[in-house]
Parts: structure tokens; sequence; C-alpha cells
């Protein structure tokens, strides 16, 4: 029998008998003809003198704003990739503001746990190996599920880049995911037709196409005030991504730009490369006993420290972390002045229930926190945590310093189209709410 997970319950409230939009200005109280206004869809950024503090507190100007309260549902596209996901809904209640240089968003939705430890280490002593758990929930051949996700909680918003992506308005998310299409795989011997059922990677579909892509990372980026900024584009053309289909990836942190095109096939685009910043992977390849087989363990660890989800840049730095120099064919980790023995006790290992349990307390974290710089740090966010839900606050400049057609400009105060997705414990499967639009009252 296949695993079904219960939709958390949630407490929806309705928006009802909403005629017209009533908000404040600092000169009078103006009100928006309801026509203007389709309260399913459209957000409406009010217009303030001044925007609030980004902490994550729900200060009273919140209040005048209008909420827009919609239901992104985790999709099917038809080829098993959100396979254990499909119809779990998250309700969003979401606000705006805009003052004379930035735009604030408030999201808020529910959430029975906060999901923030992503793919943690653990040690397994029947095989003396090192493991990550599985970012995403997992089931056998039969649709059973095997073990629970170790993903984490977090919340995008897209925007078409000077409306130049035509798709966008009644796609949102898929003008750009390409999981339905099939492609001829030409990297072998022989053509082979593939049914591209494992690969969710975005790009467009013309060399112009661009979409701005903020992503709130709820277990890293927010560590340093951050929202990470990327952006969507064609990944090459139809000469590339014909071939490859999922596989073709036009999803790019901002900054990063082309440099010209790959000498190998299937001839992609080749871009600069981004300076060390937010999460690096705590990962290492090694040799048991230090010439046996190669094994992956952690590359860095807090001897003695208890319940942590990241080591930050500067505990590598200031010596609080210490780097994996070595593991024994038992699973024992050196480094410079001491060792880790896992077999000692439970703390390195999963507990409870196989599926659904816990790990120890003195687990390893999958991955190194650093603040984004340059064109990925125009985000400022905080996140909050209630104990039932999430308060996701963020503000971006109306217009940025960007001048590669990256980042999407509010500065004219048009209509802007967007889509929100929510992530609850997962890596790839989502929930989307498509044919959003934001409004400014002027």
């Amino acid at each position: 029998m296949r695993f079904q997970r219960k939709n958390r319950l949630v407490i929806v409230t309705a928006v009802a008998g909403l005629l017209s939009l009533t908000y404040c200005t600092k000169d009078n109280k103006v009100t928006l003809p309801s026509e203007d206004v389709n309260s399913a869809t459209d957000l409406l950024s009010l217009k303030v003198t001044a925007g609030p503090s980004v902490d994550g507190a729900v200060d009273a100007i919140w209040d005048q704003a209008t909420k827009l309260e919609i239901i992104p549902t985790v999709p099917d596209p038809g080829n098993n990739l959100f396979t254990g996901y499909i119809g779990e809904q998250h309700p969003v209640t979401l606000r705006s503001l805009y003052d004379g240089q930035y735009i604030y968003f408030l999201a808020e939705y529910a959430d029975e746990s906060k999901s923030v430890n992503v793919s943690p280490w653990y040690f397994n002593a029947d095989s003396n190996r090192w493991y990550q758990e599985p970012s995403a929930r997992t089931f056998d051949v039969n649709g059973i599920l095997t073990r629970d996700g170790w993903g984490e909680d977090k919340i995008a918003m897209l925007w078409n880049i000077d409306f130049s992506t035509p798709k966008f308005i009644t796609s949102t998310c898929y003008a750009s995911c390409h999981v339905f299409t099939p492609y001829t795989d030409y990297s072998g011997a022989s053509p082979v037709y593939k049914s591209n059922a494992s690969s969710g990677n975005h790009y467009t579909n013309g060399v112009n196409e661009k979409i701005d892509m903020w992503w709130g990372h709820l277990s890293r980026d927010v560590l340093f005030n951050q929202m990470d900024d990327n952006y969507q584009d064609w990944a090459g053309g139809p000469a590339v991504t014909s071939l490859t289909g999922g596989n073709a990836n036009g999803r790019h942190v901002d900054d990063l730009v082309v440099t010209g095109t790959s000498t190998t096939w299937p001839n992609r685009p080749t871009y600069s490369t981004a300076l060390p910043q937010g999460a690096l992977n705590n990962r290492q390849n090694l040799k048991l006993d230090g010439t046996g087989s190669t094994v992956t363990v952690p590359l860095w660890v807090m001897p003695g420290a208890t319940d942590y989800y990241y080591i930050s840049a500067s505990d590598t730095a200031s010596g609080k972390a210490v780097k994996i120099t070595g593991v024994s064919s038992t699973g024992v980790l050196s480094y410079n002045g001491g060792a880790i023995d896992p077999n000692v006790g439970g703390d390195y290992k999963r507990s409870g229930d196989p599926v659904f349990g816990g790990i120890g307390a003195k687990c390893i974290p999958s991955y190194i926190a650093s603040p984004l710089i340059n064109g990925r740090a125009d985000i400022d966010c905080a996140a909050v945590y209630t104990g039932s839900g999430w308060i996701v606050e963020y503000r971006r400049l109306l217009k940025t310093s960007d001048a590669l057609k990256q980042d999407v400009d509010f500065s004219s105060l048009d209509d802007q189209q967007f889509g929100f997705a929510v992530w609850d414990r997962s890596n790839y499967q989502h929930a989307i709410q498509p044919n959003l639009v934001l409004k400014f009252q002027k």
C-alpha cells in the first residue's frame, strides 16, 4: 500500500464581502475601485512614507495593507518528479508595501514543523559508513515510504523581467520548467529517446527571455538576513535544449554572464564563475585508513557541539570548527588534535522510528554558511518560526543597480506578473500558485 502523508490541518481565513480596497496615504485616504483589483489573484502594494523594519515582526503598518490569500498546491507534472507530495497545499497570506526606495513583502503561512536541518550527516553502524539524510521522502519499488525527507522549508517568488517571457502570465514557473518535455539524447553511440522523467531544471524559450527568481532559504541565507537573488535564461536555445531536455539548466545566481560556448557536447553556453558565498557543501572524499576505497565524509565538524544545523565560515576560520583529515574503516573521523568515534553512544546515529525518527544530538551539518554578496545580496530578509508557522518579511530596492537584466524593475510602478512557491521539508518538490499580479497604489 502506497504511503500517503496526511495533509496538515490548516484553517484558511476567507476574504468575504470585499467590494473595495481602502488604504491610507500620508495626506488622505484613497479608495481603489474594486474592478481594478482581483481579490483572488492581485497583490496590492500600499504606498507608505517609510516602510517597516525588516526583522520578522509584524509592525502595525502592515495592518494597512490588503491581504492576498492564496493556496499554493503541489502539482503532478506527470513524470513522478513530485511523487509523495502531489496535492499537498500550503495556504499563504501575502501583503506588500512600498516607499520611495524599497518594495516590501510579508508572507505568512502555517507549518507544523521548523525544517532547517538539511540532509545532516549520520553514522550507520551496520555498514561503518557516514551518510547524509535524504533531502526528500524516499520510497521503495512498491511505493512504500522508507525515510521521511530532511529538506528545507523555503519560499520563492518568480518575476517576468521586462515582460520578456510570453508564457509567464499563464504558466509562471512552468514557463521555464520543462519537466514535461521528452528529448533525444545524442551523447551515446546512437540516439536514445527519453521521457525526461527525473529532471526539473529551468530554462526559458528565447535568448531575450529572462525570469527573476527570489529564493527564501529559511535555514541558511536568513542567518545573514538575506534572500538569494537568482535569474533564469534560455540555456542555449533549441539547438541545445531539444537534445538535453531537462538536463539543460538556465538557472543561475545573479552576476553570472555568458562567456562563450562549450566545445564538447551538448555545446551549452559557458558562464562566468560566482565568487564563494552562500551555502557551501560540507563534504569531501577520503580513502579509508588513508589507502583503502574512497568514501564521502564530512569536511568540517564542531567537536562536542550538539543540535546544530550549520557551520559558519567564520567558525572554520576561527578554529571553532575543525577539518576532518582522515576516516578509518570503522568510521572514526580524525582531525588535527583529536578524533570522533561514532561507535560510542548514539550521538551520531539515527534515532527512534526508522521512517519518521530523528538523529543523534551530534549529527553533523551538511553545509557551511556564509553571506551572499553583490547581486545575490539585493534582497533583505528576516524569517521567524512562530511554533506553528513562518513569518517571512523581505524588501528590495524598487530598482537595483543591475545592468545585466537579471532583476525585475519596479520603479515604473507598472503591474508585474509573479508566481509564488512553498517547499515544506523537501528538495525540489514544491507547491506553486501561478497567475498572480502585483499592482501598486499610485
